[in-house]
């Protein structure tokens, strides 16, 4: 039996939340032994945001030997190097350059995910010069030198937030509908304009070809557009570690139950919905970081699903579980997995929030085989075990 197909991802903002547990999906035997890939990944991460205690957390999941991160912090990696690290701030093009220096002589780069950008939501309407620069310079670097090292293939973390407010909020949303018009904030506006850019870049090619530029070579480009990621590692070695007060609900109601918070705010019990309370779509973080590695393979030429490929290709997708739960489902839930009542306080409505937001992901299960498998006592479970093992989350920040 021949050895599997040996795969090297770069992969931006990969210490952070989404980030870590997708290079636990990358690292996963099952790769090897389901479709023949073996995946190693280079982590570029500059830390803003996260820690990289999370590396090590994914190299004990992982099993890799003797994962190590030198004094200064600035680079780590194991034993075979299926993990190593960077630290580096994807804005930095010399700096980011110099890792793709450094692995030229060994092959490069397959593909690139990119996590790497600022995400909350409220903060970026206090500070949205900081997120324009950031978020679309950190992508216009990454392409810039990926065009420039022969490396063609990009997974793009965007959101759901570029559909905005909804036009019928019964309706799931799917991929062809209307973005970029009623976005509340300038995190979803970055991601819009970055789908943008990813478009106007990927029709590029072949108008210069057609300039008479043949060395202009097709790009694959798969966007996901997430719904709403909760959850942890099963092991409880890894999970969310918010700074500050938490932006999302879940690690919020996590730490009301470890005792860290008094109670959840609920905002608005007045909507058209069962319980008053707003629904939206949860999905595992685990589903979530299956579905990066579905996306490589489906940008794959050796991909097993021939027929539906997306080489050469840009394609977007809704990762999601199509199934909605209310702010007052996610607290049930959690007071069902902790094991005791979780409280809450009802609250005004927030301006911008919305009554229902759910995922139609039946283009994801068609096109690229993936669907969310776990159910909302995975997440809650999940999330408890993280956090009643992890209190302080990674402890303090790198």
């Amino acid at each position: 039996m021949s050895p599997p197909i040996q795969k090297r991802i770069l992969v931006t903002g990969g210490c952070g939340y989404i980030g870590s547990h997708t290079l636990v999906s990358l690292l996963d035997p099952s790769n090897a032994t389901d479709n023949d890939v073996e995946y190693s990944v280079v982590v570029v991460d500059s830390l803003a945001n996260s820690s990289s205690e999370s590396l090590r957390r994914v190299a004990d999941i992982s099993s890799l030997q003797n994962f190590t991160i030198d004094h200064e912090g600035r680079s780590g990696q194991d034993d075979d190097e299926r993990l190593v690290f960077r630290k580096v701030d994807c804005c930095d093009k010399p700096a980011f350059q110099a890792v793709f220096e450094e692995f030229a002589p060994r092959g490069g780069f397959h593909a690139a995910v990119h996590f790497a950008g600022l995400k909350a939501v409220g903060e970026s309407k206090l500070v949205p010069l900081q997120y324009y620069r950031d978020n679309i310079g950190s992508t216009l670097t990454l392409l810039e030198l990926m065009e420039q090292y022969g490396c063609r293939s990009v997974v793009f973390s965007s959101s759901a937030t570029v559909y905005g407010v909804a036009k019928d909020e019964t309706a799931k949303l799917k991929e062809t509908d209307e973005v970029g018009v009623t976005i509340t904030n300038c995190y979803g506006r970055t991601k819009y304009m970055i789908e943008q850019i990813l478009g106007d870049f990927h029709s590029s090619h072949a108008l210069l070809r057609k300039e008479g530029n043949q060395d202009a070579k097709d790009w694959s480009i798969t966007i996901l557009r997430y719904f709403n990621p909760v959850g942890a590692h099963p092991s409880g070695k890894m999970g969310e570690d918010p700074h500050g007060v938490p932006n999302n609900l879940m690690p919020f109601v996590a730490q009301v139950a470890v005792g860290r918070r008094p109670h959840v705010a609920v905002f608005g019990n007045d909507y058209a919905t069962p319980d008053g309370t707003g629904i939206r779509d949860y999905l595992h973080v685990m589903d979530l970081a299956d579905g990066h590695v579905a996306a490589l393979r489906y940008m794959d030429l050796d991909n097993s699903n021939s027929h539906k490929n997306g080489v050469g290709k840009l394609n977007v997708f809704n990762l999601g579980t199509g199934t909605g739960y209310s702010v007052l489902d996610m607290v049930r839930a959690m007071s069902k997995a902790c094991g005791k009542e979780i409280p809450y306080v009802i609250g005004p409505r927030r301006p911008g929030d919305v009554t229902i937001y759910m995922a139609d992901p039946s283009k994801a299960k068609n096109d690229m085989g993936w669907e969310a498998k776990r159910n909302l006592d995975d997440m809650c479970d999940d999330l408890w075990n993280w956090q009643t093992n992890n209190p302080n989350g990674y402890g303090a920040s790198d």
